[in-house]
């Protein structure tokens, strides 16, 4: 018969931390290639209307113009309907001009496909919108699309 002997140290083995690097290289490029970064700061309430039939829209060859009354910091503009392209107020004799400039940014190829998404707030004067369409007609911007959000407005 054998005899049993008791390990003298007792102490635990340190823990190996070679794929450690791995392991955080990895979380930095997952979190990298999924984090969606926002491209304009909303000056203007967007509470946008329901609509039960929507469509997801490709991003890449899309202008997205803004309408609605100032945001809870931007009251020293005024109670009145703004319009809102990129990060600036904009007068509707200044549409022409900010959406030539943020056309010649997009692929060439997409130029001439170019979408205007219009995201109006619920509450917006129908006279500000059709302003902002009677201009895209103007500079020939035709395809037109209204953001809203899903869900019926009746329920």
């Amino acid at each position: 018969m054998s005899k049993f002997k008791k390990k003298k140290g007792g102490e635990i083995p340190a823990v190996n931390t070679a794929s450690l690097p791995d392991i955080v290289f990895m979380l930095l490029f997952f979190f990298m290639v999924v984090t969606v970064l926002r491209d304009d700061s909303i000056f203007v309430q967007n509470k946008l209307p329901k609509a039960d039939q929507v469509e997801k829209l490709k991003k890449d060859r899309s202008i997205f113009i803004y309408a609605g009354k100032p945001g809870p910091g931007y009251k020293q503009y005024g109670e009145e309907g703004k319009i809102q392209i990129g990060d600036k107020f904009t007068e509707i004799k200044n549409i022409r001009f900010a959406l030539e400039a943020l056309r010649g940014k997009l692929l060439p190829a997409l130029q001439d496909k170019v979408m205007v998404a219009l995201k109006v707030d619920g509450e917006t004067n129908t006279g500000l919108v059709s302003d902002i369409k009677q201009e895209l007609r103007e500079i020939n911007m035709l395809k037109l699309i209204y953001i809203t959000a899903g869900g019926n407005e009746l329920e």
